[in-house]
């Protein structure tokens, strides 16, 4: 038995350090579209436009996946997409700023491969709330130390181009977990064809719409988080900081939702995200017309902002899992992720042009409107989907 459970950690592990390789692009998108638009010149907008190319592939490698994660040994798979994202970042890194979208759009593709992996092996697992904390949280520990060290040590004094290589050799770290990931060839399915995998209830759509919402004006924000802070002077070290301890507090905030679980009801929840991440988007929005403690005010704004963000994902991914008895939808999770990470990305840059305001505005709104919905149609869906799976326990 404590073997069993020694072999199960190892593969939660493992599955974590593989969609952490995955998660890497993403979690890192401000402080390299920061570096990219000061190594080449880069306007806002076209800053906007290339987070929204990385994840145009994001989207499209999360769509694939369907089709390639479970034909594939996973082992490989890891191997491969592990070292095409490294030989990408290496060419990004040697190339001039026409090439850079076409790089990053490859790059998006193979993050989405390992991210989904990653998800559908610990999606295998028994207990599901436990594996998903252990792995946002590993997940956000790493990209912690990665924000901590690249705006201060790295990009301060090489650039973009240190910045690729340095992510390129935390990938080659992180794929030696391959050795622990499960010997089985593929994973167990059925029937993975995307006709299957979009075969799910009319709830979970809702939820999933919402998501997107929700997301959308979130991530529109957080990438352009790094121009804020430096439209506010702050230093490469101050950036550092604010981003890893941004980090470090949502592998927190995901580990805090994994112990709770369900204590605090349907609406509650929802309720809580709402006013901590308004308070976050207030502090930031001080910090722009203030004269002093400019560092202070984005900081905690930032770091507030980033807890009641991460709630947020993970109490409406639950949601979707909830509604989804047969748990397709939640596979369809990086994939709004995706298209939100597209989308929020162009609109931050657009909104940018005129004010950053705009961009505090829009996050605000977008949650606003996804707390509507939770605590109203959503939450009576999710409990007519508890009470009938109740009943059917009790009739078998």
């Amino acid at each position: 038995m404590h073997t069993s459970t020694k072999q199960t950690a190892a593969v939660i592990i493992a599955a974590s350090f593989a969609s952490t390789i995955g998660g890497l692009p993403f979690n890192s998108l401000p402080i390299l579209l920061g570096s990219l638009a000061d190594t080449f010149g880069f306007e806002l907008q076209t800053v906007g436009l290339l987070g929204s190319i990385c994840f145009a592939g994001y989207l499209l490698g999360t769509l694939s996946s369907v089709l390639i994660i479970s034909r594939f040994c996973l082992r490989k798979l890891t191997l491969f997409c592990s070292l095409f994202s490294i030989l990408l970042l290496i060419a990004s890194s040697a190339s001039d700023a026409t090439l850079q979208m076409p790089l990053w759009g490859m790059i998006g593709f193979f993050a989405a491969l390992m991210t989904c992996l990653g998800l559908r092996i610990i999606g295998q697992m028994a207990n599901k709330e436990r594996a998903l904390g252990v792995r946002q949280g590993t997940e956000l520990g790493v990209t912690a130390l990665v924000l901590f060290i690249l705006p201060a040590y790295v990009i301060s004094h090489y650039g973009y181009a240190g910045a690729a290589i340095s992510l390129s050799l935390i990938i080659v770290l992180l794929s030696f977990s391959v050795f622990w990931l499960p010997k089985d060839t593929h994973l167990e399915s059925t029937d993975n064809t995307i006709k299957s995998q979009l075969n799910i209830p009319q709830g979970a759509w809702f939820a999933l719409l919402v998501f997107l919402v929700f997301a959308t004006g979130n991530i529109a924000l957080w990438a352009f988080l790094e121009r804020m802070g430096n439209a506010i002077a702050l230093s490469p070290s101050q950036m550092g900081t604010v981003f890893a301890v941004l980090k470090l507090l949502g592998g927190a905030a995901a580990f805090s939702v994994a112990l709770v679980g369900t204590r605090l009801g349907l609406r509650l929840p929802y309720i809580i995200v709402l006013g901590v991440l308004a308070i976050g988007v207030y502090l930031m929005w001080l910090s722009f017309d203030s004269a002093s403690n400019q560092f202070v005010l984005f900081a905690l704004g930032a770091w507030i902002w980033e807890v009641a963000f991460t709630w947020g994902c993970v109490f409406q991914t639950a949601a979707v899992a909830r509604l989804d008895a047969k748990g397709r939808a939640i596979m369809l999770i990086p994939a709004a992720f995706g298209l939100s990470a597209m989308i929020g990305p162009a609109l931050g840059g657009w909104l940018a042009v005129t004010s950053y305001d705009y961009i505090l505005m829009l996050a605000l709104l977008a949650s606003v409107i996804t707390v509507g919905c939770f605590l109203g149609p959503l939450a009576r869906m999710q409990s007519q989907t508890t009470t009938a799976e109740i009943s059917s326990i009790h009739t078998t």
